[in-house]
């Protein structure tokens, strides 16, 4: 089979390779997955890069990138019924703590890892269900219903933070949303009540305006650029999901103004997520795409020779939606 690469880390140009691969087989437990899409997430080219602290070197001889994606399942393994060949399916943790990923054109993973894709929906956005869906999911409903209740998304034109936006509205919650100016009417469009530039010398007060009062629930995506921010427009006993700090991973919290309104930090790693939390959040996928409320955005969809480019284009600031590589 045809896959990318790497064996060490380093710039992607550098460092990822296409080839010939052996093509896997199914061991007990296992589906062997023909994949038609691969999904690349800012993590994969973070991992690619060696950015993840403490690791000095690949885990493995030979890494094939990526953990989401698509295709259809062309074999089993004992213990697995034979009629799920056939079966289209999305992917998660196609590449977690394994060697080999999705950016390629077959991978064997246990078969709870290739979900059944809903009926009518296609194989593109199922390779977007895996970290940007379900990082949504969890962190707009696993802290229990959100109708009738104040969010705030910060990010809210990238993968996940557009998806929390969809799902939000359609959960019924009212959704304020943080972006650029140029962002805003993309953000407004996936259901958005109000739209504010993060750059506003006054975001503070224009969000506690705008939500008479404060958020019920935050969905964050840079936690230590924004903890002040946040001190301030939260409610009493309010949440703050927060699933990235990319910008300032040492975060000096506000303590005080935190302790004062009983603030809970609830930090979400989607690849660790609990069995029940997981199916929670993908029947909540499947649900909001069944009722015609969630549109996952795709930015570009690209070659499986250009990975390279996929991984330069997700660290890329104006990104709308997923980039995704076509594996067929």
């Amino acid at each position: 089979m045809k896959a990318v690469w790497y064996d060490t880390f380093g710039a992607p140009a550098d460092v990822l390779t296409m080839g010939e691969m052996p093509t896997p087989v199914a061991a007990p437990g296992e589906v062997l997955v023909r994949l038609s899409h691969s999904g690349a997430n800012p993590s994969d080219a973070k991992a690619r890069a060696g950015s993840r602290p403490g690791v000095t070197k690949p885990a493995f001889p030979r890494i094939i990138p990526h953990s989401d994606g698509a295709g259809a399942i062309e074999a089993v393994g004992d213990g697995v019924p034979p009629a799920r060949i056939g079966q289209h399916v999305w992917i998660w943790n196609g590449q977690w703590q394994r060697a080999h990923g999705t950016a390629a054109h077959y991978i064997a993973l246990p078969a709870e890892q290739a979900v059944r894709l809903p009926e009518g929906v296609t194989p593109q956005t199922g390779a977007t269900l895996g970290i940007p869906g379900l990082t949504a999911a969890h962190t707009v409903l696993g802290g229990g219903p959100v109708a009738g209740r104040t969010l705030l998304v910060s990010g809210g034109a990238g993968a996940v933070g557009h998806m929390a936006v969809q799902l939000a509205k359609w959960a019924g919650a009212t959704v304020h949303a943080t972006a650029s100016a140029q962002d805003a009417a993309h953000v407004r469009a996936a259901g958005a009540d109000h739209v504010f530039d993060y750059r506003d010398p006054d975001l503070a007060a224009r969000i506690l305006d705008a939500s008479q009062g404060g958020i019920d629930r935050a969905i964050e995506v840079e936690f230590g650029t924004n903890a002040a921010l946040l001190a301030e427009v939260m409610k009493p006993l309010s949440t703050i999901a927060a699933y990235g700090s990319a910008k300032d991973m040492t975060p000096r919290l506000p303590f005080g103004p935190f302790l004062f309104k009983a603030l809970k930090l609830d930090i979400s790693l989607i690849y660790i997520l609990p069995a029940a939390a997981r199916l929670a959040a993908i029947d909540a996928l499947h649900s909001a795409l069944a009722d015609g409320a969630l549109t996952p955005a795709i930015h570009a969809t690209l070659p499986l020779a250009d990975c390279a480019r996929a991984h330069d284009m997700v660290l890329t600031p104006g990104r709308h939606g997923a980039v995704l590589l076509d594996c067929a």
